[in-house]
């Protein structure tokens, strides 16, 4: 495959996003912390009404400053979903008292449950599996799991998948005896190619949860190739790493538009592509993301199939 054109697509009143970008960006989420929405005045001013929001929890961030972070979004008509690292969190009852204060000043019904990003788990907690199996999010509408489509060398030290893909079988028989509506959330990514076929894999292994595509969103070069390394970005860092060796790129942002049109073209053709949405990392600002994504077709509000 050739590598991708990062070169911006000029979108013009005149010709506006194509169809397939605009279908393939309709209900997208995008990605907060409690320090970077503190920035935003007002959220209704930059994603469409009903767009859902993850509220990211690093380790360190106080409950109470993810508690209101989610209060404020929901407020202003945002859907909620925070995340909820199985190796932060330090037992059954911290994880049952995240989950009321959650609920009671912020009516959360949506959830992201992954294993964290910290080697050394704090407490009884090490993966994903494990918080679904305390039953503590029954009766939660929406419950989304991460995804690595290019590995993950945390769960897999030897550079296979064999856990991942263990895992998400599991996770397979899970959404099977649940009713809660999931999605595998995916690490961003930088190459269309291994994403199709990664998908495409986890259908021929029988995994049908939804993808929502990891996609990281316009910023800074530097900005991207530091958090692609620390966020364990596999082989399509390949991609930033050959743009840094071009002087006359160097300086220019990068903006995901091959990529996500791409995606949009292969989802297009093969409309039961296991893609179901788009979800945003704004790596380069929330509002820079926002403008893009306007930009290119994600001004619609969310389907009610994906509420």
């Amino acid at each position: 495959m050739a590598l991708l054109n990062f070169r911006r697509k000029e979108v013009t009143p005149e010709t506006g996003p194509s169809p397939e970008m605009e279908a393939f960006l309709k209900g997208y989420s995008i990605e907060v912390m409690p320090r970077t929405a503190e920035k935003i005045e007002d959220f209704r001013e930059l994603l469409p009404a009903g767009t859902r929001v993850y509220i990211a929890h690093i380790d360190g961030t106080p409950i109470e400053d993810m508690v209101a972070t989610a209060a404020r979004l929901a407020r202003e008509g945002f859907t909620v979903m925070p995340h909820f690292p199985a190796r932060i969190i330090k037992d059954r009852a911290t994880l049952a008292d995240w989950i009321a204060r959650y609920q009671a000043e912020a009516d959360v019904r949506q959830a992201l449950l992954l294993g964290g990003g910290v080697s050394k788990p704090h407490g009884a907690f090490h993966c994903s599996m494990q918080l679904l199996e305390t039953g503590l999010f029954d009766g939660f509408e929406r419950l989304h799991v991460a995804g690595h489509p290019e590995g993950n060398r945390d769960i897999d030290p030897d550079g296979s998948d064999r856990n991942v893909m263990e895992a998400l079988r599991w996770k397979q028989e899970f959404s099977e005896r649940t009713d809660a509506q999931m999605a595998i959330v995916t690490q961003f990514c930088f190459e269309a190619r291994p994403v199709i076929d990664w998908v495409n894999r986890l259908q021929a292994e029988g995994i049908d949860i939804p993808v929502h595509i990891g996609v990281a969103g316009p910023a800074k070069l530097q900005t991207l190739i530091k958090f692609a390394i620390a966020c364990g970005v596999g082989p399509s860092l390949k991609v930033l790493q050959k743009r840094a060796m071009d002087v006359t790129k160097l300086l220019l942002p990068y903006e995901p538009t091959e990529f996500v049109a791409e995606l949009a073209a292969h989802k297009a053709a093969h409309p039961d592509f296991g893609i179901e949405s788009v979800h945003f990392f704004p790596l380069g600002g929330i509002k820079t993301n926002a403008t893009w994504a306007i930009e290119h077709g994600g001004a619609a509000t969310r389907p009610a199939a994906q509420s």
